[in-house]
């Protein structure tokens, strides 16, 4: 197996803060464990898991946790590496490249549109994992848009169907899988060597008690979903099917903070890139999906806090930078990066207690980051 040479588990002393509100939420039933990876500067400050992944195992910095929709900014970094390629042009129909798209009024759709969720796609059931990749795509641009929608003008966070069509647009402009494209132009460079959109299975039966179990909430207790389960792991879906731990998904976060390149000196993206992914595409829209304003760059979230900092959903705290960016995971994680002070800050539970005990969590743990490290 190749692997990155494990982070040493440290920190959890140095924010203690975070710590108890770790353990609070283990004792709330909202999760039975969690990771914390913070770094400043690229130096890291924390690396570490409380609690457990299963009644049997406790949860280490090394397991590799189901990151959701935290894993949409690596297929986004896909496609902006194909635009810096001049391979695929932002503000051109999806159509051009994917000709069957453009049925039911999505002919003007552009990768733009669904990277900063105003495409309007029809909220249909994707089918994954059980169904084939063929099938999904099937599926979706067979759909017809939303009605009375204005393409960019209105938004709607889309936590699937855009993101296997521009999945299947890498697919056929590089060759390449989505997945095989991400792991050898962006995980592989990055050193995220733990982290996989689909995994083989020979290593799906190698990692054994590494790959991390997500429990769903549901009357007051956690149960564990299927997220950990063969097919889920085997099969890409490249708006939530990314896992690794989350010292892994702190790398990536890093390598935007030094504009695009890797401690070893690998260029990921260019600088004026990351500024184009970072920047407020789309602002103060109302998101039909959040039901609160919310801004985005290219498939990240920039920091929306002052459309209410106790409201905003998936946000990053109360002390974050105004140019902080990230993206969170369905009631489970957060990644963002604030270049302000240099933190790349990444947690992970293996919980989902709903949404708004969720965001009501994270917002308190992202805050305590801040606290810890005395910059309130």
């Amino acid at each position: 197996m190749v692997t990155n040479q494990p982070l040493p588990s440290i920190g959890a002393e140095q924010f203690p803060s975070v710590s108890q509100l770790i353990q609070q939420g283990i004792q709330q039933h909202l999760h039975h464990g969690m990771q914390v990876y913070v770094s400043r500067d690229a130096d890291v400050l924390a690396n570490f898991a409380l609690g457990n992944n299963t009644s049997e195992t406790p949860l280490s910095p090394e397991t590799l946790m189901l990151w959701l929709s935290s894993g949409k900014p690596l297929t986004a970094t896909a496609i902006l590496q194909l635009w810096e390629r001049g391979r695929i042009d932002l503000d051109a129909p999806v159509s051009e490249v994917l000709p069957e798209f453009a049925v039911g009024g999505k002919d003007i759709i552009t990768p733009r549109h669904l990277l900063t969720h105003t495409a309007g796609l029809r909220p249909i059931v994707s089918g994954w994992p059980h169904k084939t990749w063929e099938q999904i795509l099937d599926r979706i641009t067979a759909s017809p848009m939303q009605e009375d929608w204005e393409v960019g003008r209105q938004a709607a966070y889309d936590p699937a169907r855009s993101w296997f069509v521009l999945g299947e647009m890498i697919h056929r402009l590089d060759g390449r899988t989505v997945n095989n494209y991400v792991r050898e132009e962006i995980l592989e460079p990055t050193g995220m060597f733990d982290t996989w959109m689909s995994m083989p299975g020979q290593l799906y039966q190698a990692y054994g008690d590494r790959i991390g179990v997500t429990y769903g909430h549901k009357d007051g207790e956690l149960n564990p979903t299927a997220g950990h389960q063969r097919d889920a792991c085997k099969t890409p879906a490249p708006g939530s099917s990314m896992r690794g731990p989350a010292s892994n998904l702190g790398r990536f976060y890093e390598m935007l903070l030094r504009n695009g390149t890797t401690t070893d000196g690998s260029v990921i993206l260019q600088p004026a890139t990351v500024a184009e992914m970072t920047r407020r595409q789309r602002q103060g829209i109302h998101d039909r999906t959040f039901k609160h304003v919310v801004d985005f760059g290219l498939g990240l979230l920039v920091n929306s806090s002052q459309y209410g900092p106790d409201t905003v959903p998936y946000g990053f705290g109360r002390h974050a930078s105004a140019l902080s960016f990230g993206h969170g995971g369905a009631q489970s994680s957060i990644g963002f990066a604030d270049p302000v002070h240099g933190l790349a800050v990444v947690l992970i539970a293996n919980g989902c207690p709903g949404e708004e005990l969720h965001n009501q969590r994270f917002r308190e743990l992202a805050s305590a980051v801040y606290h810890d490290l005395d910059l309130i």
